[in-house]
């Protein structure tokens, strides 16, 4: 079901296509009384349709719509509005937590004497499981199979958990492991362009289909004409159980595209063009659109590409409008025929069809890019924005290797490998991924990527032996069209072979290097490096073995697997050497564009995506075997390291319990400036000497199998002791110490923050974090405002908020303060001593101003005024209640 708001304009009318009639709400009709909107960029209209259909007087207004109009004069806007998108995304790292969550609620409501089956999302959600396949093993035939056999050893009681909610909750269906990444899931199958679901009336009603997601590339369906972007767990949550997604009107930056790719640049070589050039723009925190000829140029896989790398070029989304590519791409996917129909028609009713005599929108700002000077293309060696022509490739890394790693003259240095009859240097390629992400979606690049392994093996050539090479799709399409053009086993006989379907290198999941390579490299201090065909490139994040990580496309990766190494040009040197005794370049194997489409439009079809997708929800014989209780509730396992009740819920009534000021309650923990979420939420490996390792080893669990927080993220008892525990934090109430760290007061006692929490929880004692400029600041992440909450934090006071985890920690109960102009940390001259009392708590309104009263070691003390940062009637709902999940649970138990 849709809720739907009250429809003050009139806007509410009928769309027929076929012999089918829906509700929509119509943009034209909402014109006829707001004004011209005609050239709103499309991103825009899908957010004002969304305002338009839920508009209530309440969390959606009339004055919004009417922001959304004056955008066009001021082209910017600095107005909050609250969006609820169609359906929410996940995968498996960061929607353990939110099934958590769900399974909590369902035992809560059957604690105050409800139905537990009322807990349910409220919107159509879809967890693929993408995130925790690894390339233990490579290069062989039986690589995919025992992959995934360690994939299930190491996550069974995850997977038995998401069963459990794959069975039990309604609008929550499980893509589950070895299907694809979830993006790319998304694309080719999920998204549906224009969204179909029931009325309150019981009628259908047609609107933009939009999402939000836990994963950063959520993006990718932006390149198909769905707005969606990737969020924290917490708004993901809010979005699931149908509360708003609180936002500000976006700017929108248009790209112009003209021109079209020359012969042999790929839509990896395009992508990091466009990366590079809105990175130099500045485009955080903005919504991209493109737009111009050159999109009439760009197959629907293409924009996909570009649409994909939004996270990387730092915009929130890089939305491409619904046109005849959009249909046809449906069609190749096979969608059904009369929802492709809708789709059209609905586009076009709505003004939301892209025509190529249509005017320009207008943006906030514009750049544009002729197509045809693209060259071909990498990036790094540490970051996506760092675009670097392939013929400087070894240039850049020689000079990187002398200024950034300190290498002075030890260019040639070459080191013996163990057990092998080989060496290894600086520079050597020892990760050779064709990897899920930006390029697996592209059958393009995949293509040629299999036709240079054609070219390559019928020369005689073969990877270098120091290379760990892998495929690993985004989803199992891909391994179907390579079958059937017979490139598989041109990729299989140089060492490509199948090694998962997942998101696997770019995540970090690329698995071990051989024994006696990572040897050589770690005690010779090597700077090994990476070629993989994925988004992400940090340096660490590949490969704790590897320094140097290049992004490439999936036919360069081949290259330089064959080639070995990034210090030498691989356009004018051999990348190795025929059967006959000849030198091999690299323009020797590289394909034509013609050969590329050729095969292409022999091999694709949309039986294929049919036959792959029509039980993409069932899963394979291990998935299948997984034995559950057919419960409403969860059974939880007490001894679980994994997955456990989590107590937001503890002594819950109907009503909540009164609001109350906060007394003399202690600092925490002291920051400064620029505190990110990556500071705050558990991340990485877990220290044995950490209270997170203390736990798991006091729970039988040894060091080999402490896995990740990331994986943990279902456990509470992990998480919370790992909040604030980022070896890099530095809390001024134990100056020149860096970790996790602080004072427990009473006993003057150096401790770990959660040790001290702990002990502040036994006085009764409540707690504060006090903070500087931009708390929060970087990606969201529900866990920086759950464990905050756990921790027992009750109010956070800082000099400004990151817009996002400022509302998550609203999300959970926990008030955000900002301090006046011309008042801080610094110049109260705090140092951790100080009890805070906070006045007004129990009578808030959203943005009022509340008494501080801070009472110093010697008694005195000393007041001043700050600004509440709860910025909304429905987020002081949220706080009342003690968080949006109890608002929420006592809403359906009502």
């Amino acid at each position: 079901m849709t809720a739907v708001g009250q429809d003050t304009l009139g806007t509410r009318t009928t769309l027929t296509v076929g012999a089918r009639s829906l509700a929509y709400y119509s943009l034209p009709k909402a014109a006829e009384t707001l004004g011209d909107i005609s050239r709103l960029p499309f991103s825009m209209k899908v957010l004002l349709e969304n305002l338009l259909r839920f508009e209530d007087g309440t969390t959606v207004t009339v004055d919004d719509l009417k922001a959304m109009i004056q955008w066009l004069t001021d082209r910017t806007s600095e107005r909050e509005i609250q969006y609820r998108p169609a359906r929410v995304l996940m995968q498996d790292f960061t929607g353990v937590p939110c099934v958590v969550d769900l399974a909590a609620m369902r035992d809560a409501m059957g604690a105050l004497g409800g139905d537990a089956q009322k807990i349910n999302p409220l919107v159509p959600v879809h967890l693929v499981i993408d995130h925790s396949v690894m390339v233990d093993e490579f290069g062989s035939p039986q690589a995919f199979t025992d992959n995934v056999e360690i994939e299930y050893q190491r996550n069974m009681e995850r997977y038995e958990f998401l069963r459990w909610g794959s069975k039990a909750l309604d609008n929550f269906k499980v893509v589950p492991p070895g299907t694809g990444i979830c993006h790319q899931v998304n694309l080719e199958h999920l998204a549906q362009t224009v969204w179909v679901s029931k009325g309150a009336d019981g009628l259908e009603v047609a609107y933009p289909d939009t999402c939000v997601g836990t994963d950063s590339h959520t993006t990718m369906v932006n390149g198909l004409g769905v707005l969606g972007w990737g969020v924290g767990g917490i708004e993901a949550e809010a979005a699931m159980l149908g509360q708003p997604v609180s936002m500000l009107i976006p700017e929108v930056v248009g790209f112009k595209l003209t021109g079209t790719l020359a012969e042999g640049i790929t839509a990896t070589d395009l992508v990091l063009t466009v990366t590079q050039m809105l990175r130099q723009k500045g485009v955080v925190g903005r919504f991209v659109e493109f737009y111009g000829v050159g999109l009439d140029a760009l197959s629907l896989a293409d924009r996909a590409t570009i649409a994909n790398m939004a996270p990387e070029y730092g915009a929130t989304c890089g939305f491409f409008p619904v046109d005849q590519a959009t249909i046809n791409y449906l069609r190749l996917t096979g969608r059904d025929e009369t929802h492709i129909d809708l789709v059209e028609a609905y586009a076009k009713a709505q003004g939301l069809w892209r025509d190529a005599n249509l005017p320009d929108p207008v943006f906030t700002d514009s750049l544009a890019l002729d197509m045809s000077t693209v060259q071909p293309s990498l990036a790094g060696p540490k970051r996506p924005q760092d675009k670097v022509l392939l013929s400087n490739v070894d240039d850049n890394f020689n000079t990187e290797l002398v200024k950034g790693y300190k290498k002075t003259g030890e260019s040639d240095t070459r080191k013996g490998v163990d057990g092998t009859d080989y060496d290894v240097g600086h520079g050597d390629v020892v990760i050779a991924a064709i990897t899920s992400c930006t390029n697996t979606s592209n059958p393009n690049v995949l293509v040629a990527a299999g036709l240079v392994a054609r070219k390559a093996r019928a020369l005689g050539l073969k990877p270098k032996p120091w290379v760990k090479t892998s495929l690993s799709p985004g989803s199992q399409v891909v391994t179907d069209y390579l079958d059937r053009a017979k490139l598989t086993e041109d990729l299989d006989a140089i060492g490509f072979n199948l090694t998962g379907y997942g998101c696997m290198t770019c995540i970090g999941n690329s698995g071990p290097l051989p024994a006696p390579i990572s040897k050589a490299i770690n005690e010779n201090d090597l700077v090994a490096a990476s070629v993989l065909s994925g988004n992400r490139n940090f340096e660490g994040r590949v490969s704790p073995d590897v320094r140097a990580n290049f992004l490439a496309s999936p036919p360069l990766v081949v290259a330089y697997a064959l080639k070995g190494t990034v210090r030498e040009d691989i356009t004018t040197t051999p990348i190795g050497i025929s059967d006959d005794g000849k030198p091999v370049m690299l323009k020797d194997i590289w394909p034509t564009n013609h050969e590329i489409t050729d095969i292409i439009t022999s091999v694709i079809d949309s039986e294929m995506y049919r036959t792959r997708y029509a039980n993409v929800f069932e899963g394979d014989r291990k998935w299948r075997g997984i034995t559950i209780e057919g419960s409403d509730t969860y059974t939880w396992n007490p001894s679980s390291t994994y997955v456990q009740n989590p107590p937001y819920f503890e002594g819950m009534g109907m009503t909540p319990a009164p609001t109350t000021d906060i007394v003399d309650a202690r600092p925490l923990a002291i920051l400064g400036d620029s505190i990110t979420t990556d500071h705050i939420s558990p991340a990485g490996s877990i220290k044995a000497d950490s209270p997170a390792g203390r736990y798991l080893l006091a729970h039988g669990v040894t060091k080999t199998d402490f896995n990740s927080y990331g994986a943990r993220r279902g456990n509470h008892e992990v998480m919370m002791r790992g909040t604030f525990a980022n070896i890099r934090i530095k809390n001024e109430m134990v100056p020149g110490i860096e970790g996790g760290m602080t004072k427990y007061v009473p006993s003057g006692e150096v401790l770990a923050i959660y040790d001290a929490a702990q002990k502040y929880k036994a006085d009764g004692t409540a707690l504060v974090v006090v903070a500087g400029k931009e708390y929060g600041t970087g990606s969201s992440r529900d866990w920086a405002a759950k464990g905050t909450t756990l921790l027992g934090v009750r109010a956070v006071i800082a000099e400004s908020f990151e817009r996002i985890h400022r509302s998550n920690l609203v999300g959970m109960g926990v008030l955000p303060l900002q301090f006046p102009e011309g008042i801080d940390r610094k110049t109260l001259q705090l140092d951790g001593s100080e009890r805070f009392s906070i006045e007004g708590v129990a009578s808030l309104r959203p943005r009022q101003m509340v008494t501080v009263t801070l009472t110093r070691a010697d008694g005195t003390s000393e007041t001043f005024e700050a600004r509440c940062r709860i910025d909304t009637v429905n987020e002081l709902d949220y706080f009342r209640n003690g968080g949006i999940l109890p608002y929420v649970l006592r809403k359906l138990a009502a």
